[in-house]
């Protein structure tokens, strides 16, 4: 069994502790001391690259070859990446593990899946043409200082876009770095330049001189909160101030003769200075901790510790967390370590256990609680088990305990431990796994291919595994060398059951790829036709894609790919496709009804629709200002029905495009003859310029007109009518009654039209009594809208009805009531 406090030093008043993660690192061959070293933070990926200033043993022309290789922190080799782009003058990650590569000439490359895959972006003509020297990058961007001082921030990879920041002086810059956004008071980058003396705080207005003595600084490192700034001097002693420049925190005094090769934070409490095979740790109030190796070492800041790194072993060195210390720290009388002894009397059957629960018991909620965070901040399991055990004994003993807590730790040990194993190389601590979130940890697995064991883990936190098979299948298109049949059925068998997987991802990387065909299969497998048919036209694959939309029913799905089509095909080409189908033909008609009257056109010309080809150019003509405009639009379309092979059945329409020509003439005529020019018939129906002939007191050339287009003579009646009523021509209308016996559309039109515009002696007088085939009560009521009670009475009572006359009386007042009460008295016999 271990001691839980072996690794610990302490540090002034504070303990750290340093854990062995991983041995046998690196092999002996690779030179550590001369390549470059970025880590991912989180526990992630190491980036390795030949440090281009410095002599390397040569080993073949192979190893010659330049190469940014990516490794777990066990040493595991994830991916090689050969380069050959250029000198590289940063390298960084970002909080997603997107390895980032800067080069003199400012181009950048985000590698997003630690596999190859990037996108590229450039930094500008500034970097370009001065070139860049070095960069310093936080979660979300980074800083690059070109070689005339000017320095270009960018601030995110997804969507990158350089910003220069304000001039700094021309000076040699002796060392620099940043304060990311999150942390600065602008909250915008701010950079620190250490330039002769002193210190320049640079953002992307100002560069401010904190005037500082004692320069110049050799080096300058930020605290992982932003508070504090340590700067190194040239004669060996470490300050530590705060980050608005304002106060002092402390001074140390190295005495050492050469310069360190870096200079990191462990967590915000102390600071780190590397040598070569030397760790100095410095922690509040000048104390110092030593440590050394037998090989170059490297320094590898996280967000609450440092990653040591040799060939031969990869160390985590960390302040002892204070729930750990309550349990641990020899002597301690917390009930936490009173809990965790119990348990060890406990199994040894002592009833000392019994007397160690008394003790704490108004404390054992407290203690409990913290041996549960004490288990989570262990990498040994051994520990783990002993405090989870002293949390399940001091649970147990309480009446009302929220298991939550403990259950949540749990699960997350047993994930934190399938991920620290050797083979997978993620050796995260607790705040860090807190920090990443399960999803981001479920990533970092797919992007190392440990698909299996980011299943089980997502199972095991009951997470969606969609994106891993996804991810999975994407890699076996894209990297397996079977016939595209064999591949297709692989997927397909694997994922057939499984439920809601994108097979247009995993079609899109298949046609990314040159593999169009295994595309076009594994499309067939998508249900849902919105993913189906974006990728199927990027293919051209034109009439699947069209066929798949109309078949999913989504009118809207239909348009895009129509749209789609009609920008890419040549006319004929689209109309083609339209052939047979339809829904499609239909759509396009409609859109186009609206928005391209051309391509209507063409659409019935290619169909030989010559009859919806001339009612469009009917429908045209009526539009035209111009009347010879529309009289040569309605020849147009006459004609296109003239040469049409089904001539009979459009014989009708023929010689109404005839007739609508001879209407414009005549409406031209009369514009030029009544109102010297004036359009005041053009653009009238036949109907309505008979109704204006009317009013305007032309009756007889109304009368020609009708005649002459043969107007059915209701039609006309009712014109007529409508005319003389709207112009009141009362003896018109009185002429018309007593010259004619019986009217086309008979006398109660004329009745309801005159009574409507309000002469009620001309409707009661002279059109109720030619309403003779109308029954008695209906005209007493016609009589009674014309308010004539009287003469409504006299029709019922020639009738002798005395059941409408009591209707009536009922409706009558004053000297009609009287007249109405006679006529019922002539009519009951009298007793």
């Amino acid at each position: 069994m271990s001691n839980p406090t072996a690794g610990w030093e302490r540090v002034g008043n504070q303990f750290y502790r340093k854990i062995k993660l991983y041995d046998a690192v690196f092999d002996q061959d690779l030179e550590l001391e001369n390549y470059v070293i970025a880590g991912a933070t989180c526990s992630g990926a190491i980036a390795l690259y030949r440090d281009e200033t410095k002599l390397h043993t040569y080993r073949g022309s192979q190893t010659a070859k330049s190469s940014i290789d990516i490794y777990s922190c066990a040493g595991k080799l994830i991916r090689r990446i050969n380069w050959d782009k250029g000198s590289i003058r940063g390298l960084g990650w970002s909080e997603d593990e997107n390895l980032l590569v800067v080069t003199e000439d400012g181009t950048a490359r985000c590698y997003y899946d630690l596999q190859g895959n990037f996108t590229q972006f450039s930094l500008g003509n500034d970097a370009e043409e001065h070139g860049v020297n070095a960069c310093r990058f936080w979660s979300n961007g980074f800083v690059a200082i070109l070689s005339n001082n000017r320095l270009i921030a960018v601030s995110h990879y997804k969507e990158p876009r350089s910003k220069l920041l304000a001039i700094p002086p021309e000076d040699s810059v002796h060392s620099w770095t940043i304060i990311p956004p999150a942390h600065a008071l602008s909250r915008s980058v701010e950079v620190l330049l250490a330039i002769g003396q002193t210190i320049y705080v640079i953002d992307s207005t100002e560069a401010e001189d904190q005037v500082l003595p004692n320069g110049p600084f050799k080096h300058v490192s930020v605290s992982p909160n932003g508070l504090y700034v340590t700067l190194y001097t040239e004669d060996g002693h470490v300050w530590v101030i705060t980050s608005d420049f304002q106060n002092k925190i402390g001074e140390y005094d190295s005495k050492a003769k050469t310069l360190p090769k870096d200079v990191q934070w462990c967590g915000n409490d102390s600071v780190l200075l590397a040598w070569e095979d030397e760790v100095h740790m410095i922690g509040p109030n000048g104390a110092v901790l030593k440590y050394y190796y037998d090989g170059w070492v490297h320094l590898l800041a996280d967000v609450d510790g440092v990653r040591l790194m040799t060939n031969d072993v990869c160390e985590f060195l960390q302040k002892v967390p204070d729930m750990t210390e309550d349990v641990f720290k020899l002597g301690s009388t917390s009930s936490a370590s009173v809990l965790l002894d119990a348990v060890d009397q406990l199994e040894k059957k002592s009833p000392k256990a019994d007397e160690n629960i008394r003790l704490i018991r108004p404390n054992l909620p407290d203690a409990v609680a913290a041996c549960v965070q004490a288990a989570g901040q262990e990498y040994s399991t051994h520990w783990q088990k002993q405090l989870l055990k002293a949390a399940s004994f001091g649970k147990s003993v309480l009446d009302l305990y929220s298991s939550d807590d403990f259950v949540d730790m749990c699960e997350k040990l047993r994930v934190l431990n399938a991920v620290r194993d050797y083979r997978i190389g993620l050796p995260l601590s607790l705040e860090q796994y807190e920090r990443l979130t399960s999803e981001k940890l479920i990533q970092r697995l797919i992007n190392r291919r440990e698909y299996l064991l980011a299943i089980r883990v997502s199972d095991y936190l009951r997470l969606p595994t969609n994106k891993i098979y996804v991810h999975w299948a994407s890699q076996k298109v894209r990297n397996s060398t079977a016939p595209e049949d064999t591949i297709c059925n692989t997927v397909v068998t694997k994922l057939a059951a499984k439920r809601g997987i994108s097979f247009e991802l995993i079609a899109r990387t298949a046609y990314d790829e040159g593999r169009s065909h295994l595309a076009t299969q594994l499309l067939n497998h998508e249900s849902r036709a919105g993913k189906q048919v974006p990728l199927l036209l990027s293919m051209s694959e034109d009439e699947l894609a069209l066929d798949k939309a109309i078949a999913s029913g989504d009118t809207d799905l239909v348009y895009f790919v129509l749209l789609n089509l009609k920008k890419a095909l040549p006319l004929a080409s689209f109309f083609r496709l339209l052939t047979h189908r339809p829904l499609a033909t239909a759509l396009v008609e409609s859109s186009a009804r609206d928005q391209d009257q051309s391509l209507l056109k063409d659409l019935y010309y290619q169909d030989d629709r010559r009859l919806d080809g001339a009612n469009l150019l009917f429908s045209e003509a009526l539009a035209q200002n111009a009347p010879q405009t529309k009289v040569d639009k309605l020849k147009l379309a006459s004609k296109y029905l003239q040469d049409s092979p089904k001539a009979p059945p459009a014989s009708r329409y023929h010689k109404s495009y005839q007739e609508a020509q001879a209407l414009i003439r005549l409406q031209t005529s009369l514009d030029s003859d009544l109102h010297a020019g004036e359009k005041v018939y053009t653009g009238l129906s036949l109907n309505a310029t008979l109704h204006r002939l009317i009013l305007t007191t032309h009756g007889k050339r109304a009368n020609k007109v009708a005649s002459d287009f043969r107007v059915p003579e209701k039609t006309f009646a009712w014109t007529r009518l409508r005319a003389l009523v709207a112009k009141r021509d009362w003896t018109e209308l009185e002429e018309i009654a007593s010259k004619n016996k019986r009217s086309s559309i008979g006398w109660e039109p004329y009745f309801n039209e005159v009574l409507g515009a309000g002469n009620t002696k001309l409707a009661g007088g002279v059109f109720v009594a030619k309403c003779t085939g109308l029954t008695v009560r209906e005209r007493s009521e016609m009589w009674v809208k014309c308010g004539m009670i009287a003469r409504a009475g006299e029709e019922l009572a020639k009738a002798k009805d005395v059941e409408g006359l009591e209707d009536l009386r009922g409706r009558a007042s004053g000297g009609g009531l009287v007249e109405i009460d006679r006529l019922i008295g002539q009519l009951r016999p009298k007793r």
